[in-house]
């Protein structure tokens, strides 16, 4: 197993200075720098890092709260899997990490859940703050405790979170709102597709919706946005009779923006309508919605790797913990068009 010290008398430097380069805490000669960085990689600095965790007895426990996906919703499971591989890796270094998850759909779910957490300890939590009134109260609990905590997908502000991972919300919205009105090319009536109960509770969704408003305003493009709200994506047959009734009354509708990653269900209940086609615009690249993509029923989808989202959210809280790395206050996702032309080569499901 290497050593620090292994790594210093093959550099011919001090072990100080190997653990500082490692450490990226400056203080050393670019020349002498990248020796130590060639010696590192040439030996795996995971197994360098195994050994200084050990060594140190560094033991760390990182809980983690999403979402739970089903055959219906299954955008979280991305994620998830992002967080079981980092789980593995991390493992190695003295790292533990407990998976809870909650009902999307149910706040008490998320409370209880987040309560198990604050009882258990950790020295730190990665979680969904889907539900944005209650997790303002609740990270209290974690602020007097000294708990560090990161959110992931939905950047909740007004919170002490040391960082947040994902999409910028707001700026995919307007995306989208750029893609519809390219695609339509005049001003048209658009439905927007507004699918929880409480939409402001959800910032993710809230946002991207704002997004969309904000990039017809800001380019004075004069649109009708039709805001429909729908609570039951479940049951297709009663949201073809509310879309059956949207377009009842509003038949030159020629775009529909679904903010979440379910469009897939609106294209079940459209092709029950048998109505014209229009440009439909949704997000994440779900088997489901991406079957629709390539069958020329959804237009584009916009994703965000989120599998990525989740392993790198643990990898970089490890590192934060173990070997004291900074944290950035927030780190982007990109924001990914898919098409039918180029869904087959995107990382989408990663």
């Amino acid at each position: 197993m290497i050593t620090i010290n292994d790594i210093a008398k093959e550099a011919k430097v001090s072990a100080g200075t190997v653990d500082r380069v490692i450490h990226n805490r400056g203080g050393v000669s670019k020349k002498t720098a990248a020796k130590i960085k060639a010696i590192v990689a040439k030996h795996d600095f995971q197994i360098n890092a195994i050994a200084s965790s050990l060594a140190l007895n560094k033991r760390v426990e990182i809980a983690t709260l999403i979402p739970d996906y089903d055959t219906k919703n299954t955008f979280w499971k991305s994620p998830m899997m992002g967080i079981l591989k980092a789980k593995e890796e991390v493992k190695k270094i003295g790292a533990t990490i407990t998976c809870y998850t909650f009902n999307q759909f149910d706040e008490a779910s998320y409370v209880s859940q987040f309560k198990k957490i604050i009882a258990s300890k950790p020295d730190a939590m990665l979680l969904a703050p889907l539900f944005g009134s209650v997790t303002k109260n609740l990270v209290k609990e974690l602020d007097k405790k000294e708990i560090p905590y990161v959110f992931i997908n939905i950047n909740l502000e007004g919170c002490n979170n040391s960082s947040f991972i994902g999409q910028d919300s707001y700026m995919s919205g307007f995306l989208a709102g750029k893609l519809m009105q390219l695609s339509l090319k005049e001003s048209n009536t658009i439905a927007v597709m507004q699918t929880r109960i409480n939409l402001d509770n959800n910032h993710a969704i809230y946002n991207r919706i704002k997004g969309f408003e904000a990039y017809f305003t800001s380019h004075n493009i004069q649109v009708n946005l039709i805001n429909v709200n729908i609570i039951d994506l479940d049951n297709v047959i009663e949201l073809k009779d509310k879309l059956a009734t949207m377009f009842a009354h509003n038949p030159d509708i020629q775009g529909v923006f679904v903010p979440n990653s379910r469009i897939f269900t609106f294209v079940a209940a459209i092709d029950l309508l048998k109505i014209k086609r229009m440009v439909l615009i949704g997000f994440d690249g779900t088997d489901k919605n991406v079957v629709c993509l390539e069958d020329e029923n959804v237009a584009f989808l916009i994703s965000q790797q989120p599998f990525k989202e989740g392993y790198e959210a643990i990898k970089m809280m490890v590192d934060f913990l173990i070997d004291k790395k900074e944290l950035d206050a927030r780190v982007y996702s990109p924001i990914e068009i898919l098409t039918k032309e180029n869904v087959r080569f995107s990382k989408h499901s990663k």
